[in-house]
């Protein structure tokens, strides 16, 4: 009975928490971003920090906390701008080439660091090299190239051929920066040539703007450290690193924490150890209102005045929470990536460059053609990663639709389009506002849109080892035969079966767009290698096996994919369970067999390698290329179908389990 008992209560404890995460409490009161950002700097103090003193080697990248004048003048002495002779402007009036005049040289050369010891009298000279001190008596340097040596009864003699001005060749001193004069200004970022300002001056010490201390940390049961092996359910925290270099480039000094657990005390305690020791306080996950939701509640038990932003009507980012404690700035990012540097780059890095004495950084934007339809939810502003390639009629932006929980998104993305909490979405073929991210890159030689394989990426290496640019933008097969279509890309992979011959690729070939052989993949049927289901069968018994067993799950393809054209000419208009889980690559697919979330699925041979499943061949498939034939005289063009057809690459892409048609066309 006790048993029962506890089997009882811990079953009531499982169904209430199950209640409380279906719950999910609206957020606090979802707001503008527009209103969030003005509650939020309205409650912090945007000052640039106190300075503190570093030295010349460290103060690189920094901003000047005060005036800095000149202590000394640069340079601090008459020098020679030129090699020659120093000498008295006035003993060298009518010199010519027909009429010389000669002066005695002094028993002295004046070099760089040695302060000259004999004067210049009339009718002498003295030897100078270049930024050497003009000696006591000369007014003027007469080049070396405007006089010629002689020996005389009085010693070594020049004669001038050129006259000389008061003053010429010669620098003053302070004629740079005078002693006195302000070099540098309060608030001036330090670069390069500031360094070398301040070195010119002597001076060592360098007052500059505290760098914000910014406490970094990422909670969930599911974060494990880069490095650590990756338990089931498990997800490296890639937040972390991001968010700490992020914070860098803002202008402040990254605090690592790591990652904490959804244990309530441990994590306050730990932000309350970061609110003592840091400027600024940034936790990303644990923003979404469900079950893991505990940093609403701790932030609500801190200094005042507490929350101020609990839910943003931005997507992605509509989970940030904002916070200040005692006038330190505390922001919660949602846990997935994409949304997470969004909502810091909006909210956080602003209030760092504030507080390390930096400008607001500066919007650079373009105007593009967004090619498809993107759709949008109405009451959030929405902010669409996209990537830049230029079009025939000008810069186009392709959606880079993975998701906020994808750690490549922004990193892939050249920029992003706003898109109005009020709108739709944006019509296809519109023009549309780009916001650039990050430095401008340099513009592609060669744009490759369309299906991926990993055979490819050994191509585009040998492009980029020869010096070329290249931008992918994975479409899917489909999707690259629009955009060659469309003038959008150089080069679209494609592996595309005609249902009705039987071939590969030839029935997508378009006027000025041509097929280039590339290489062959194994498609085939995938499965656990403990299925007894499948085991021992070729591919089409297992197909049917799996099509009589109702509880047997498939993984599909997604729309457009060369590999979903095969899976419905396979299935001959069945669709069994799991037809509609349609991911979008073939290692996805692998992955839900590998993890038990789908029994079946098809895709190549070394993805199922990779992933330790079982593979039954079903076909070959060729993996060729549309080429836009206006191009191919294009450098990068002419390199790229060179590399297809070089030996040691075809030798590296084998070993990747592709295989060479024997002839060159199907």
């Amino acid at each position: 009975m006790t048993a029962e008992r506890g089997r009882l209560h811990r079953d009531a404890g499982l169904l209430a928490s199950v209640r409380a995460a279906a719950r999910q409490e609206q957020f606090l009161e979802v707001v503008s971003p527009a209103e969030a950002r003005r509650r939020f700097e309205g409650a912090i103090d945007l000052s640039p920090l106190a300075g503190e003193t570093v030295g010349l080697a460290q103060a690189l990248g920094r901003v000047l906390a005060t005036d800095l004048a000149a202590e000394t003048d640069v340079p601090a002495f008459d020098r020679a701008s030129v090699d020659g002779f120093a000498v008295r402007a006035a003993d060298t009036t009518g010199a010519g080439d027909r009429a010389p005049r000669r002066l005695l040289l002094n028993a002295e050369v004046i070099t760089c660091g040695h302060p000259p010891a004999v004067e210049v009298h009339a009718g002498t000279a003295s030897t100078i090299a270049t930024g050497g001190p003009i000696p006591r008596g000369a007014d003027a340097v007469v080049m070396i190239e405007h006089t010629e040596l002689v020996e005389t009864p009085k010693g070594p003699s020049i004669e001038v051929r050129r006259a000389a001005t008061p003053g010429q060749f010669l620098a003053f001193a302070g004629s740079d920066i005078a002693r006195g004069e302000t070099v540098l200004r309060r608030g001036q970022l330090i670069g390069s040539r500031e360094i070398g300002i301040l070195a010119a001056c002597g001076i060592a010490d360098i007052p500059v703007v505290r760098r914000p201390r910014v406490a970094v940390l990422s909670t969930g049961d599911e974060l494990v450290a880069p490095g650590m092996p990756l338990p089931p359910a498990g997800v490296y925290d890639s937040n972390g690193a991001i968010v700490a270099a992020a914070v860098e480039e803002a202008g402040g000094e990254a605090v690592r924490y790591g990652a904490f657990p959804d244990d309530e005390a441990q994590l306050e305690a730990v932000v309350r150890r970061a609110l003592a020791a840091t400027d600024v306080v940034v936790l990303s996950g644990g923003t979404s209102k469900g079950a893991g939701d505990l940093s609403y509640r701790i932030l609500s038990r801190l200094g005042l005045p507490g929350v101020l932003v609990h839910g943003v009507a931005l997507k992605p980012g509509k989970p940030l929470c904002l916070a200040v404690s005692d006038g330190k700035p505390i922001a919660v990012l949602p846990g997935f990536p994409t949304s997470a540097i969004f909502t810091f780059h909006a909210f956080v890095a602003p209030i760092i460059r504030a507080r390390a004495g930096l400008p607001p950084e500066a919007v650079r934007a373009v105007k593009a053609t967004v090619p498809v339809r993107i759709g949008s939810e109405i009451g959030r502003q929405e902010f669409m990663l996209a990537a830049l390639v230029q079009g025939e009629h000008g810069p186009v932006a392709f959606p880079i639709g993975k998701g906020s929980g994808a750690v490549t998104s922004f990193s892939q993305a050249d920029g992003f389009v706003t898109i109005d909490a009020l709108s739709t979405g944006l019509d296809a073929g519109s023009t549309n506002e780009v916001t650039l991210i990050g430095a401008a890159a340099k513009a592609p030689d060669i744009v490759i849109m369309g299906s991926h394989c990993v055979a490819l990426d050994v191509v585009i290496r040998r492009l980029a080892d020869q010096g070329f640019a290249v931008r992918t933008v994975a479409l899917g097969s489909m999707g690259g035969v629009a955009a060659v279509e469309r003038g959008e890309c150089d080069i679209a992979p494609v592996h595309l079966l005609d249902a009705e011959s039987g071939r590969y690729n030839v029935h997508v070939i378009r006027p000025g767009i041509s097929l280039q052989p590339g290489w062959l993949r194994v498609q085939g049927f995938m499965f656990r290698p403990d299925d007894a289901r499948f085991s021992g069968k070729t591919a089409r018994d297992a197909l049917r096996a799996a099509l009589a067993d109702s509880s047997c799950l498939m993984v599909n393809r997604n729309a457009g994919a060369g590999t979903r054209i095969l899976i419905d000419q396979l299935l001959e208009g069945c669709r069994p369970p799991g037809y509609a889980n349609q991911p979008k690559s073939h290692n996805a697919a692998a992955g839900a067999i590998a993890q038990g979330r789908a029994d079946w699925g098809i895709a190549i041979a070394n993805v199922a390698k990779l992933y330790g499943l079982a593979f039954l061949p079903i076909a070959p498939e060729h993996f060729d290329f549309l080429v836009a034939d206006q191009r191919r005289s294009r450098p990068a063009i002419r390199a790229f179908l060179a590399a297809l057809t070089e030996p040691d690459m075809r030798e590296r892409i084998a070993a990747l389990g592709m295989e060479f048609p024997r002839e060159t066309t199907q």
